[in-house]
């Protein structure tokens, strides 16, 4: 498993944006018959190679959303109300209608190690983040357009697909 050089994969990410989002366009417009296949058998080799613990470029460049369900479990967990918790570490951004962090790079992350202080009960976005494998591929090429100039390993998926998928 290779760590990441954060500059290096910015500066491919920048390079290749475009390239990858014209690609994703057209996996939405028509996907592929064998398309759930194929991202799986991906996932599996994307996280044989990627070290996130090497990266958390996702906890420092990005925000997750917060549920109601993870407000009242992340601050049971600290040991204040969900009041409280919203009033030091979050806000409401209206456009989208989410709870969303204050800061970045998140409060929770430990940027000596790149650990999560919370990861036994991070929000629901976290746990599921990059959303490689989401049974509907389809409906996440949003995501994964915004996702991989932030995430390596997203990046690796993409640029895995367009090796494999020819449209």
């Amino acid at each position: 498993m290779e760590k990441v050089n954060i500059r290096s994969f910015k500066q491919k990410a920048r390079h290749h944006k475009k390239a990858f989002s014209r690609f994703l366009g057209k996996v939405e417009k028509k996907p592929p018959r064998a398309l759930h296949r194929i991202v799986a058998e991906i996932d599996q080799e994307v996280w044989a190679e990627t070290d996130c613990l090497s990266c958390a470029n996702c906890c420092k460049t990005m925000t997750p959303t917060f549920t109601g369900t993870d407000i009242r479990r992340i601050s049971a967990h600290l040991g204040m109300g969900p009041a409280e918790f919203k009033n030091k570490w979050l806000h409401f951004e209206e456009k989208d209608k989410d709870w969303v962090n204050n800061k970045q790079p998140c409060q929770f992350l430990n940027l000596k190690d790149n650990k999560c202080s919370i990861y036994a009960v991070r929000p629901s976005s976290c746990a599921g983040f990059p959303h490689l494998t989401k049974k509907k591929m389809v409906d996440y090429i949003h995501v994964h357009q915004q996702n991989v100039e932030h995430c390596p390993a997203t990046y690796k998926m993409v640029e895995k697909m367009m090796e494999r998928i020819v449209l």
